[in-house]
């Protein structure tokens, strides 16, 4: 069954073989120990570790062909990949340089990719615009969409609604982490900036208007199963939001955000949404293409 990935973090797909490619003096057991997740800070703390071995463009291109190939063995034919554009500002590396670089990888694929450039919501609406102005610059050469992600606490939405503009104006499309550690009303704020598709989004279930709002609108929840259980969005699987959303007719895609820190793969994803949820395989696949920020 081909499938879509429209919500996976580059960095976060990066597991011990990739790893120790980049750097040999890095063990399994250290590396493990980094992508262990108990809790959505230890989440972050990790992420941020493995973001900190990516020291040269060719690591990301690394990284990138990685993550394809792993896809395309999973009959993934579209991806939208995200890289923390905000995260290579913070390290002081080129932009430009690594973009450069995973696009060329990316464009060896069998996955046909594009890309999305994500800030960091709590480094603020400065440094969210330096990401959305090069996104726009590179919107002709793979560059999809621009996003916010990290923690939506520290980082409200409305921090971010001129440069959704910008961005929107700039030609893209706007996506945005959102529900995942708050509540409905941060759903409601990305809503309010114009984004276009929300990252997680389900503490939605927690308000009925809301819910009624995106069935409405249209706007599909990009749901990630594993990811929500061990960042602890979620108490346990069983609790899981995912089935009541569906049956309040609230657009779903299903996704893996960051499968090496959550130990899974879009196939598991879809295995779980559909043996533990009773969400129809087809239909799942079905949004993932109807979703996608470019006709497949």
């Amino acid at each position: 069954m081909k499938k879509a990935e429209l919500h996976v973090h580059l960095e976060g797909s990066i597991g011990p073989e990739t790893l120790m490619a980049i750097d040999p003096s890095l063990s399994r057991e250290d590396i493990e120990g980094n992508l262990k997740c108990g809790s959505f800070a230890e989440f972050l703390r990790g992420y941020i570790w493995v973001s900190k071995q990516l020291e040269k463009p060719e690591h990301y291109a690394l990284a990138t062909r990685h993550l394809l190939d792993s896809l395309a063995e999973q009959e993934v034919t579209y991806a939208e990949v995200t890289l923390s554009a905000g995260v290579v500002l913070w390290k002081q590396q080129d932009l430009a340089a690594v973009y450069d670089a995973v696009w060329r990888e990316s464009q060896r694929s069998s996955v046909k990719t594009f890309w999305i450039l994500d800030a960091i919501r709590q480094f603020g609406p400065e440094k969210g615009m330096e990401v959305a102005e090069f996104a726009v610059s590179r919107r002709n050469e793979g560059t999809i969409a621009y996003g916010i992600g990290g923690d939506e606490l520290r980082g409200p939405a409305h921090w971010f609604r001129d440069v959704f503009a910008y961005a929107r104006d700039g030609g893209l499309r706007l996506v945005c982490h959102a529900g995942e550690t708050a509540g409905p009303e941060s759903v409601w704020s990305a809503l309010a900036i114009g984004a276009e598709r929300i990252g997680h989004g389900i503490a939605a279930v927690k308000d009925s208007a809301l819910m009624a709002r995106l069935r409405e609108d249209d706007v599909p929840l990009e749901v990630c199963i594993s990811s929500n259980v061990s960042t602890g969005a979620v108490a346990s699987l069983d609790a899981h939001p995912i089935r009541k959303l569906y049956q309040a007719g609230v657009p779903i895609t299903i996704h893996t955000d960051d499968p090496a820190f959550f130990q899974t793969t879009l196939t598991r994803e879809y295995e779980l949404a559909e043996k533990m949820f009773g969400l129809p395989a087809e239909e799942m696949a079905a949004n993932g293409f109807k979703y996608a920020f470019t006709r497949v």
